[in-house]
């Protein structure tokens, strides 16, 4: 995967299990561009980092031609314009589908991963009553999937192709499959999710 870039130098800042590594990961992968990938350690944050990222100091961080890019979701969208010659779109070409997309990524963002989070720090009731939220959430996004035309009756949430919410979510399937197992929880459940379970079966596979 790494190599010389399409436009310019193309360099990505990341810790190797990061899930939101792994959201940029997919959106460049899918698009064919070739990167330099720079392992960060967290506890020791490099002066690469903290320049590129002055204001959060966090990884990833796309760096092309010298100019920095960050916050994950932020990062696949710079990679949907910047490319957008590349097949596949990863944003709708539709302006009302684009908002959807944008809507359920910020949901993901603002709702799921923060449960995610406390139910990694919480303990015993705290962390029950986190893992009952993101169960919520989780319900919230199946019936997503049910009733909105954008999403009804699709194999991905972009549709015949791998999108903008998939690489969201998808980028957090493998952690979400990982904390469910050392909580002893059913995150979310084949029979009252049975359409977002089929998404986490058979969409995220060829984002592994």
């Amino acid at each position: 995967m790494e190599g010389c870039a399409q436009e310019g130098q193309v360099k990505l800042l990341g810790v190797e299990y990061s899930p939101f590594l792994l959201r940029v990961r997919i959106a460049l992968s899918l698009k064919g561009i070739h990167y330099e990938f720079i392992e960060e350690d967290i506890q020791n944050k490099s002066e690469l980092l903290l320049q590129t990222n002055p204001v959060h100091k966090k990884i990833p961080v796309l760096i092309q031609n010298g100019k920095p890019v960050c916050e994950s979701m932020i990062i696949v969208q710079y990679i949907e314009e910047a490319w957008g010659n590349k097949a596949p779109n990863l944003m709708p070409k539709d302006p009302y589908d684009r908002a959807i997309a944008r809507f359920w990524a910020a949901f993901i963002d603002d709702k799921v991963v923060p449960c995610l989070r406390e139910v990694v720090t919480g303990q015993g009731e705290q962390q029950q009553k986190a893992v009952q939220e993101l169960v919520a959430n989780f319900l919230i996004l199946e019936e997503s999937v049910r009733t909105n035309p954008c999403f009804s009756g699709k194999l991905y949430f972009g549709g015949d192709e791998i999108g903008f919410v998939d690489i969201a979510l998808g980028g957090l399937s493998a952690f979400v499959k990982a904390l469910g197992k050392v909580t002893n929880s059913v995150l979310i459940d084949e029979e009252k999710m049975p359409l977002l379970s089929a998404w986490m079966i058979d969409s995220v596979r060829p984002m592994e």
